[in-house]
Parts: C-alpha cells; sequence; structure tokens
C-alpha cells in the first residue's frame, strides 16, 4: 500500500482551517485515503472530526495511506498540501 510520511506545516496544526482545507481535499480524491500519527490506528482523511481527532499540531509527522489506481498521485497531492503553512494562505473569497 503506498504510503506518504508529512510534517504538519501549519502553524495551528491540523485544526480548523486547516483541516478543513485538508479533508475537502481528501475527500476529492478518486480513492479512500486514511491519515495516521506514528503508529496510531488510521482514520479515514475525508472525515473532519476523525482527523480532527488526531490532534496533529505544526510539526506532527503523519503517514497517509491509499489503495488503488491512482492511490500515488492522490497521496502525493495531500502530502504537498500538509507540507504548507494553510494558516498563512489566504483564504479564497466568494
Amino acid at each position: 500500500m503506498p504510503e506518504r510520511t508529512v510534517v504538519v506545516a501549519s502553524s495551528t496544526g491540523l485544526h480548523a482551517r486547516p483541516a478543513k482545507i485538508f479533508v475537502q481535499a481528501a475527500a476529492r480524491q478518486g480513492v479512500p485515503v486514511r491519515i495516521r500519527v506514528g503508529e496510531g490506528k488510521p482514520v479515514p482523511a475525508n472525515s473532519m472530526l476523525a482527523v480532527l481527532a488526531l490532534g496533529a499540531k505544526h510539526g506532527t509527522e503523519v503517514t497517509l495511506e491509499a489503495e488503488g489506481p491512482g492511490a500515488g498521485e492522490a497521496l502525493d497531492s495531500l502530502a504537498e498540501l500538509l507540507a504548507r503553512d494553510l494558516d498563512a494562505e489566504e483564504a479564497p473569497h466568494g
């Protein structure tokens, strides 16, 4: 199963706005993606409650995993997202 390990770059960690952005991006992937902290239990990356419950703070190393066609591309995309400080990016207007 493909995996990507990434350090959460957002200053507030995976909480509030960054978690919402991540969960929405995970939901748009064509494959189910799971996320875990350390050796913890993987949770669905498209579940806001599950992602918030991880308690991933700035600097926490998380592992993403997915299976199926396009899994590698989905993981690359989500890992790139987590590696950015989503708090520092301007909120979309509209």
